[in-house]
C-alpha cells in the first residue's frame, strides 16, 4: 500500500503548535488494542515520520492517544484537577491514501477531522 497516515497539533489555547506533546498509536482489534508506536510532536505540532506507511500501513481501525493533560502541565498551565488528560480519537483506515488526524486542544475541548 501507499498510503500513510499522519498528524499534527495545534494549542488553540495559544495560538500555536503543540510542541513536545506524546501520542500513541494502537491498532485496534474489537474490544482491545496493540500499540503500534509511541512519538513526540516537533516544534510545528507535527511528528517528523508518519505514523504509519509502507508496508505498515493497513486498512483497520486505529486510535491515537494524545496525552493533553501531561502537555499543558510541563508548559505551565496548572489547573488543580485538569479536564482532559488523555485524548483517544478512534478512526477506520479504509482505503490507500493519505490519512491526516489533526488535534485542536485548549485544557477544556477539543476538535478533529480528517484533513489532507
Amino acid at each position: 500500500m501507499a498510503g500513510r497516515l499522519t498528524t499534527h497539533v495545534l494549542d488553540t489555547m495559544h495560538g500555536k503548535p503543540a510542541r513536545g506533546m506524546r501520542l500513541e498509536l494502537h491498532y485496534v482489534h474489537g474490544d482491545h488494542t496493540h500499540h503500534i508506536a509511541d512519538s513526540y510532536t516537533n516544534a510545528d505540532g507535527r511528528v517528523d515520520q508518519p505514523l504509519l506507511e509502507g508496508e505498515q500501513f493497513q486498512k483497520g481501525e486505529f486510535e491515537i492517544r494524545f496525552h493533553v493533560g501531561q502537555y499543558f502541565e510541563r508548559i505551565g498551565i496548572e489547573n488543580e484537577t485538569p479536564f482532559l488528560d488523555v485524548v483517544p480519537i478512534r478512526f477506520t483506515i479504509a482505503e490507500d491514501s493519505h490519512y491526516h488526524v489533526p488535534l485542536l486542544v485548549s485544557p477544556f475541548a477539543y476538535s478533529t477531522y480528517r484533513g489532507s
